[in-house]
């Protein structure tokens, strides 16, 4: 379970610190999608799995779910930390969520903000 809040800011090359909290859950490799509000979503590979089945057994029929899936799967990157606890954030994650420099990493249960 994620919790608490954690300011960091990204250098140039667009990496950025993972909370070793965090890293704790995490692991070496993990999953950033888009997520909801102009943030990423932050899941262990496990949650990812579980949440991407969830995604995949939406109703193909309806145009909502298919948009719905789309957003999260298209938009989702697997990094891994160096041995800086570091990642780098992709471009297109850190264009959507309009990151340059600061960055608040927010646990909320399942997920990382």
């Amino acid at each position: 379970m994620f919790m608490s809040e954690y300011n960091h800011t990204l250098d140039t090359k667009g990496r950025l610190i993972i909370p070793a909290k965090f890293r704790e859950v995490l692991g070496e490799e993990f999953v950033i999608s888009k997520g909801m509000d102009g943030c990423l979503f932050v899941y262990a590979n496990d949650d990812w799995n579980a949440f991407e089945q969830k995604l995949t057994s939406l109703p193909l029929i309806n145009k909502e779910a298919r948009q719905f899936a789309r957003f999260f799967l298209a938009g989702a990157a697997t990094v891994e930390v160096d041995k800086q606890g570091r990642i780098l954030l992709p471009a297109h994650l850190r264009e959507f969520a309009g990151l340059e420099k600061d960055v608040v990493l927010v646990g909320v249960g399942s997920r990382v903000e």
